[in-house]
């Protein structure tokens, strides 16, 4: 609930516009610019409505004073005594509207509304604004190629350090990591970078494929190889002659193709399926894997030899939750993307649907959270993308809070108790805002003031 700073000198009015409002906004009153003052050091005020007469006082001095606050509230000007020009020079103070007496309460309301919500999108494309130069001063201070990593964690900053290193060599690499986490993205990196840039990028999914489709698709075939080999074919080490082939999920591959691969690796050769002549290769291999091979080859599931040799250089990429720091830059990244592609406008988070992809674990890592703000994206009708845009499972409690602290669990006699409810729902809104109070009243729906007075029934110390 926003906080709205009433100032008048005739008590009949303060408390009428008090009695309208606070239903929607948490109201305080000030009769003249010390009581207004006062309240403007001691809030955060959201909204001035302040009169332009106000005795010995002048709403033109509480104007002034508000908008020299650290984060100024949006100011209206009311007065009975209206003119333009001094709506003019309310308004080249810096006020955002001006009304005049005798009010219409209803027409008020509405329009401290909409000063809320011209204020909240500013606020928002401010905020997309700083993020997006962070998203830009990232990418410069990378060279090309890196601007694909998005990310400034301490885990990107190692893991494009390595690829910095390891990219202008012609060794194999192995990159490891969960599903999602941007192992090819890392692969074309590394081929961004190496001294082949020019040359082809060619991606197999291993996983994908029969063993006898795969070994095909990776070596070719020569006519009547095999049933349905009706002409010659061309494999994936072939086209990637002078480039880079990416294989991706490599520990799905079969037993045989593992041996075929070694060999490939070690002697730089192939030999399509059906043929006896080998073919001289000159490819960079890179794999890519979200399983442990190294336990693999421990259980006999993967050569040891083969392991060695695609292991020769390895990356493992850290998942999304150990590096939450990139999730701003990632889903303003994404979401630029797919206004392009969805011919929409570009339309800001708001801190609710911010602070919920910031709390939430992506098992799924970026890829989920890529599909997370395409689908807001699309679903957004209004000037924002809100809670309400986000995918369904975005909309449940926070993961793992319940596990952050057993005190936030509840007893089962205490599932209907209204009190324990409350109470619990408190601690989960402090928690998923670092205890700043405002905030945490803001997700509760409820004002700061009452917020605070409930906090007082139950003190909660231990979070």
């Amino acid at each position: 609930m926003k906080t709205l700073l009433i100032v008048d000198d005739e008590k009949a009015t303060r408390d009428a516009l008090r009695m309208a409002l606070e239903e929607s906004f948490d109201c305080y009153v000030a009769a003249d610019l010390q009581q207004a003052r006062e309240v403007l050091k001691s809030e955060d005020v959201d909204l001035l409505l302040t009169d332009l007469r106000l005795g010995a006082d002048s709403g033109m001095d509480v104007l002034d004073e508000a908008l020299a606050q650290k984060s100024p509230p949006v100011c209206l000007m009311m007065t009975a005594y209206g003119s333009v020009d001094t709506a003019v020079e309310a308004m080249r103070r810096g006020a955002w509207h001006f009304v005049t007496k005798p009010l219409n309460l209803d027409e008020v309301e509405l329009l401290l509304k909409r000063a809320v919500r011209n204020r909240s999108l500013e606020k928002e494309n401010l905020k997309l604004t700083e993020e997006n130069e962070i998203l830009r001063e990232s990418q410069a201070s990378t060279t090309k190629g890196l601007g694909r990593l998005l990310g400034k964690s301490m885990e990107m900053q190692r893991v494009a350090a390595k690829i910095e290193q390891i990219a202008p060599t012609r060794a194999t690499v192995l990159i490891e990591g969960e599903s999602g986490t941007g192992k090819e993205v890392v692969a074309h990196v590394l081929h961004d970078l190496s001294g082949r840039p020019g040359e082809k990028f060619v991606a197999v999914n291993c996983a994908a494929l029969s063993p006898q489709l795969l070994e095909s698709e990776l070596f070719g075939h020569e006519k009547g190889a095999f049933t349905g080999a009706a002409q010659r074919r061309i494999g994936r080490f072939e086209q990637a002659h002078g480039g880079t082939l990416f294989l991706d999920e490599i520990g799905e591959i079969d037993a045989a193709t593992q041996v075929k691969l070694l060999r490939a690796l070690s002697e730089r050769t192939i030999e399509r399926v059906g043929a006896n002549s080998p073919i001289s290769v000159d490819v960079r291999v890179i794999a890519a894997t979200n399983r442990n091979l190294a336990e693999m080859v421990s259980k006999g599931e993967f050569r040891e030899d083969l392991y060695f040799r695609l292991n020769v250089l390895g990356i493992i990429m850290p998942p999304l939750r150990e590096r939450k720091e990139d999730i701003v830059i990632l889903a303003h990244s994404f979401l630029g993307e797919f206004a392009r592609e969805n011919g929409r406008p570009e339309k800001p988070f708001t801190e609710k649907a911010m602070t919920r992809l910031l709390s939430y674990d992506w098992p799924g890592n970026v890829r989920e959270l890529r599909t997370a703000v395409e689908h807001a994206v699309v679903m957004s009708n209004q000037n924002t993308l809100d809670l309400e845009h986000l995918p369904d499972f975005l909309l449940g409690l926070r993961p793992g809070l319940e596990s952050r602290s057993e005190k936030n669990t509840l007893a089962p006699e205490q599932e209907f108790n209204l009190h324990a409810l409350e109470q619990k729902a408190i601690k989960s809104a402090l928690l998923a805002t670092n205890s700043n109070r405002t905030k945490a009243a803001e997700l509760l729906g409820i004002s700061r003031r009452t917020l605070q007075r409930k906090l007082s029934e139950f003190p909660i110390d231990d979070l």
